[in-house]
């Protein structure tokens, strides 16, 4: 497994001031563009399937999964759990773009885990005003697999809910372990 060649070798302070992270992103962005040439597919995916992921940064599931540009949608979010959100994205994916198969990807060593929905509160004292949505915390990643499928097969809004599976991904040997939905 490769690291990012983007992490500095030399302390922080050594970093040019002036630089942000969101600059190299940009200058990186420039030379994709470079070397770019439009593949000449539109926004339906190839496979007809999205992955709803956690956005944790060990997770390339693109590479993880054997997918290409164009194979699936991608949702990610904070434990890769379903909220109203992911509804609402998997909706569009499954009316307006024909996917028809929903993968659900959450990992081991999740920082959900060790958060409470006290972590609401405490936002809530620090700035005055309460979050409007959950946490979503969890303290057993198969359970949650679990509860996420039912969230989507028993959704009004979607209706391709009979190829739905869950996994859990092993951030240390990078191997998926399907979930039974019982």
């Amino acid at each position: 497994m490769s690291t990012s060649a983007s992490v500095p070798a030399e302390p922080e302070e050594a970093i040019d001031d002036e630089r942000t992270v969101t600059d190299r992103l940009v200058d990186a962005n420039g030379k994709y563009a470079a070397a770019f040439s439009d593949p000449g597919m539109d926004a339906r995916p190839v496979l007809r399937v999205a992955v709803v992921a956690c956005m944790d940064a060990r997770l390339d599931l693109h590479a993880a999964l054997g997918l290409q540009l164009g194979d699936c949608h991608t949702i990610r979010n904070a434990g890769g759990v379903v909220t109203d959100d992911v509804i609402r994205s998997l909706t569009i994916s499954q009316r307006a773009l024909g996917t028809r198969s929903v993968a659900l990807i959450h990992h081991t060593g999740c920082g959900l885990e060790s958060l409470t929905e006290e972590f609401r509160h405490d936002l809530e004292m620090e700035v005055g005003q309460r979050p409007a949505w959950a946490v979503e915390a969890f303290r057993d990643v198969e359970q949650d697999v679990r509860q996420s499928m039912q969230r989507v097969r028993t959704s009004p809004f979607l209706v391709h809910t009979d190829d739905v599976r869950g996994f859990v991904f092993d951030v240390t040997t990078g191997l998926l372990r399907e979930i039974d939905p019982s």
